[in-house]
């Protein structure tokens, strides 16, 4: 099944990717601590992430024109996230820095046992965006828009932008926020996180709760992804389900954020042609090829590892 959605002619950028940036503390422990308790750090990094960057990095990595338009503050975390960014060769002419503002930062406690994640992040008020911050001209300059769903107003606004510019729209969604409904309705690819569906229409049961987004919202492709299981979507009237690459898992982090990467370059690099199955193998083996490094970007891979990892798992 192909996506009902035609891409728009080549332009100056394939992605433009709008939102969270971050600088991740990674702590490593061998088991998730008790409470009240103390525990052994087993390694501890600090390494480049946030939703959007993390995308932003990985469309690079896989051959495609980027952009990235994000808040920082004036200080260490924001000179050092922008690099990582600059040196992937991903834009950042559009990046707001903010003067009195710290650069968002997450603690990540990882299991070294289960490969899994604990998040607690810090992002200085200063950093909210602003409609104004995202240029109708930098949405007009890309054939895709990517967004996550922190920045609502912000996020909503570029995407009305593409809608009017014929640039296509993928958002990378959590929680229920505030503004939600608009900004849905000017989505053409909605991938979520699992509890989100349900969370958003009220339904009981997982298909039922994608059947209800995608008629609410009217976008072409609706999608949760279930870690260790794969993805679910809907399309065309009917499930997708596409399951999960067998890998040794180092580190979930950021998993999810390149699976919208992996669809995303599938989708630009396959064009119209593309089989919605097809970009959606994509995306589980981006996110499967992420967790076999530490950190949310480190094994993230270039366009030739996904093919030949792809080709061995046939």
């Amino acid at each position: 099944m192909r996506l009902p959605l035609s891409l728009p002619p080549p332009r100056s950028f394939d992605a433009l990717c709008v939102g969270l940036n971050s600088i991740d503390l990674l702590a490593e422990v061998d088991g998730y601590p008790a409470a009240n308790a103390k525990a052994r750090l087993q390694g501890f990094s600090q390494r480049p992430g946030g939703q959007s960057a993390t995308a932003a990095v990985a469309l690079a990595r896989m051959g495609l024109r980027t952009g990235y338009i994000g808040r920082v503050g004036h200080d260490d975390y924001g000179r050092q996230g922008l690099e990582s960014l600059r040196v992937e060769g991903v834009d950042i002419a559009d990046v707001v820095t903010v003067p009195d503002a710290t650069s968002q930062f997450a603690v990540i406690l990882v299991d070294r046992a289960s490969g899994t994640r604990t998040v607690l992040w810090h992002r200085h008020a200063g950093l909210a965006m602003v409609p104004d911050d995202v240029p109708a001209r930098a949405v007009a300059a890309a054939r895709v828009l990517h967004v996550d769903c922190h920045e609502t107003a912000a996020v909503t606004a570029a995407a009305e932008a593409a809608r009017t510019a014929g640039t296509r729209t993928v958002i990378d969604v959590e929680l229920v926020r505030p503004g939600m409904d608009r900004l849905l309705r000017a989505i053409d690819v909605i991938i979520a996180a699992e509890a989100f569906p349900a969370a958003y229409t009220g339904a009981s049961s997982l298909g039922d709760a994608l059947a209800r987004l995608q008629a609410e919202t009217g976008a072409a492709l609706v999608c949760v992804t279930l870690g260790e299981e794969g993805s679910l979507a809907r399309c065309g009237g009917r499930e997708i389900r596409t399951p999960a690459f067998s890998v040794p898992v180092v580190d979930t982090t950021g998993a999810g954020d390149v699976f919208r990467a992996g669809f995303i370059a599938a989708w630009l690099h396959g064009g119209d042609a593309i089989e919605v199955e097809e970009a959606l193998r994509w995306a589980n083996a981006v996110a499967a090829m992420k967790c076999r490094g530490l950190g949310a970007r480190t094994a993230i891979p270039t366009l030739a590892d996904l093919h030949g990892f792809m080709a061995g798992r046939m």
